[in-house]
C-alpha cells in the first residue's frame, strides 16, 4: 500500500491553561476557545480531507511572549509525532538572545525548533523590526539557520518591506497573509503591499487565519477568493502554505470548513501546485521530512 500524500497545517496553536495562562482569551468574543486545546482536540478537529489528503504533520506555533511556553512546546513536539515543527519566541532585544536560541535548540525537543515570531502586531512602533537591538536578535536567528514568522497587520507592512530588503539572507514567512480587511472588502493596498513584499524571493505567505479577518458569522468562499488570487498571483503556489489557526478558527467556522474552503481555491491548480500549498511549501520553510510530489500543470 502506497504512503498517503501529506498534508502540512502550517500554522495552528495548543494551549493547556493549567499550566499557562493566554490572557488574550479574556477578550470579548473569546468564550467559545476559552479552554485548553491539545494535540488530541487537534485530530478530533482536523476530520476533512484536502485534495484526498489527510492531516499528516503541523507546525505549532507560539501564542504569548513566554520562553516557558517555547519549552514546552518543543516538549510537547518531541512527545507527539503529528507535531512537526515549533515556532517559539525569544527576546529579540536581548543581548543574550543568541545563548537562549542555543539553549532552546539543546534542550528537550530542541531539534523541533525552526523558527521564530514575535507578536509585532501588537507594538505602537511603526519600525519596531528595525530597531537596533531587534535586527541584532534577528541576525542571532539567521545565523543559526531558523526562519522568522512575520505577523503584522495590514498597516505595518512597510517594516515588514523593510525586513525583507534589510535581511535578504533570512527566511521569512508572512503569517495569515498581513491580515486583510475581508469585512470590508478594501483590499487595493493590502493588495499593492503584498505584491511588494512578494517581489523578495526568501519571503512565503501563509493561507491562513483569513475567516478571522472576514466576517465570523456570514462569510463564504466569495468572500476569501479576491485574496486568495491576490496571493497566487504575487507569491505562486510554490511560496504559498495551508495553515489553519486552529483554534482560533473555530471563531469563525472551524479546522473542516476551512479545509473545505481551501479546496475550492485549488480547485484551478495543478497537482504539483496542488502539494506546494498544502505539504511542499511548508515542508522546505520549516525543514520537515522529505514529502512526495505529483503533477505538473498550471493553476489557470
Amino acid at each position: 500500500m502506497s504512503e498517503p500524500l501529506p498534508l502540512v497545517d502550517a500554522h495552528h496553536h495548543l494551549w493547556d491553561l493549567d499550566r499557562r495562562p493566554q490572557p488574550w482569551l479574556d477578550e470579548p468574543g473569546h468564550e467559545p476557545i476559552r479552554r485548553s486545546f491539545g494535540p488530541a482536540d487537534l485530530r478530533a478537529a482536523a476530520t476533512r480531507p484536502i485534495a484526498g489528503r489527510r492531516l499528516t504533520g503541523t507546525v505549532v506555533v507560539q501564542c504569548v511572549t513566554s520562553l516557558p511556553e517555547t519549552r514546552e512546546l518543543l516538549a510537547l513536539a518531541d512527545e507527539d509525532p503529528l507535531v512537526a515543527a515549533v515556532v517559539g519566541w525569544a527576546d529579540l532585544t536581548s543581548p543574550t538572545v543568541g545563548d537562549v536560541l542555543d539553549e532552546l535548540r539543546d534542550g528537550p525537543g530542541g531539534g523541533h525548533l525552526r523558527a521564530l515570531r514575535h507578536l509585532v502586531q501588537g507594538e505602537p512602533d511603526p519600525a519596531w523590526l528595525q530597531q537596533p537591538s531587534v535586527e541584532r536578535g534577528l541576525r542571532a536567528v539567521q545565523e543559526r539557520g531558523l526562519g522568522y514568522d512575520v505577523l503584522i497587520r495590514s498597516h505595518q507592512f512597510p517594516q515588514a518591506i523593510r525586513l525583507a530588503e534589510r535581511f535578504p539572507q533570512l527566511e521569512l514567512v508572512l503569517d495569515h497573509a498581513g491580515k486583510p480587511d475581508l469585512v470590508t472588502g478594501e483590499l487595493k493596498n493590502w493588495a499593492r503591499q503584498v505584491g511588494e513584499l512578494a517581489g523578495h524571493p526568501q519571503v512565503r505567505c501563509k493561507v491562513s487565519g483569513l475567516v478571522t479577518e472576514a466576517d465570523h458569522d456570514t462569510w463564504t468562499l466569495d468572500d476569501i477568493r479576491p485574496a486568495w488570487d491576490v496571493l497566487l498571483s504575487a507569491f505562486g503556489p510554490d511560496r504559498l502554505m495551508f495553515g489553519s489557526d486552529w483554534p482560533v478558527c473555530d471563531l469563525a467556522g472551524g479546522w473542516n470548513r476551512w479545509a473545505e474552503t481551501v479546496e475550492e481555491l485549488l480547485h484551478d491548480c495543478s497537482g504539483s501546485e496542488t502539494e506546494a500549498v498544502l505539504a511542499g511549501t511548508a515542508a522546505s520553510f520549516y525543514h520537515l521530512p522529505a514529502h512526495r510530489t505529483e503533477g505538473t500543470d498550471a493553476c489557470s
